[in-house]
């Protein structure tokens, strides 16, 4: 089994086609690469409803407040 040190390890950002460049240092050399974890760029479905249902409600909110603020506004140029 081969002891790979924690320093030797890299954290590489993948293209949109899923490749990594290794660098000039690795050109025409046989490298072998271990994908140890993946993590995700884009939120999960979960995170996503989240902020769907939080976007939803604050967009009521705000709604309510704009009712408000225009009945108010209404009624000056009324009274007026």
């Amino acid at each position: 089994m081969t002891t790979v040190e924690a320093s030797d390890l890299q954290t590489n950002e993948t293209d949109e086609r899923g490749r990594v460049y290794l660098g000039t240092e690795y050109a025409n050399k046989r490298v072998t690469v271990a994908v140890v974890e993946v993590e995700p760029t884009s939120p999960d479905e979960e995170e996503l409803a989240a902020a769907y249902r939080d976007t939803s409600e604050r967009a009521t909110e705000l709604a309510a407040e704009w009712d408000a603020a225009s009945d108010e506004a209404w009624d000056a140029l009324d009274d007026a």
